[in-house]
């Protein structure tokens, strides 16, 4: 089975929402065969590339509202996946080059480095206060999952993939991915939002299923629920 999440780096439902994936997978018996992709999402592609602190970036965006609530709630969620969220350190800069470098990673190192270097790159923001479109930061955590330094900056250093990358965001668009994170099971069933794990698990069995008695209609069972989402620069609260 293979399952795309369309997601960005800087979106805290969807570093929520991988986790609880993980836990399903975890718990599913097939989890071990399952192949998990990220394809990438821009919440806001107009994001500066100098770096500023993100609660300033936020009020500044949404004219002045309070994001308090906003940022509370997300911190409650993470906090029960285990993830430690530091609004004070976290910074708001473009995420174009992080998402260079996971195309990268899939293509040259395959999805598990992918996957393990976009844990990286969520605890970099979201918990160390990192600038994710730095190239020293990103070479240091590709290392960190076993990606070959030197071929990375370089590649940071150039143009390389960025063409094809502009064509994977209009390719999202195209598919009507509006909100992040989305997930994508075996190119078909469609699920959207930080799900709980108990969903993902359901969707998980009953997409092998489905592929067992060669039934793809209809979207599985979990599939249609509302789940926790970022969408134009903005998070559910």
């Amino acid at each position: 089975m293979k399952v795309e999440i369309y997601s960005d780096v800087v979106c805290p439902w969807c570093y929520i929402g991988e986790r609880r994936f993980e836990r399903a997978l975890a718990a599913f018996p097939g989890g071990a065969d399952v192949e998990v992709v990220f394809r990438p999402f821009q919440l806001d592609p107009g994001t500066p590339d100098t770096p500023a602190p993100i609660a300033q970036y936020l009020t500044r965006r949404f004219g002045g509202r309070s994001i308090a609530p906003m940022l509370a709630r997300v911190s409650e969620a993470a906090a029960g996946e285990g993830i430690a969220v530091d609004w004070d350190r976290a910074i708001a800069v473009n995420t174009r080059t992080a998402h260079r470098l996971l195309r990268l990673a899939e293509r040259e190192y395959g999805a598990a480095v992918q996957r393990a270097l976009a844990e990286r790159l969520f605890e970099a923001h979201f918990t160390r206060g990192g600038n994710v479109a730095d190239h020293a930061l990103l070479a240091e955590l590709a290392a960190s999952v076993g990606m070959d330094a030197e071929r990375v900056r370089g590649y940071l250093a150039s143009n390389e993939g960025a063409e094809e990358l502009e064509r994977e965001f209009d390719d999202a668009r195209r598919l009507g991915v509006q909100a992040v994170p989305t997930f994508v099971f075996e190119g078909q069933y469609v699920v959207e939002g930080g799900q709980p794990a108990s969903t993902f698990l359901q969707v998980l069995e009953e997409v092998q299923r489905r592929a067992a008695a060669d039934a793809p209609e209809g979207a599985p069972a979990g599939a249609d629920a509302a789940g926790d989402a970022c969408a134009d620069g903005s998070c559910a609260i």
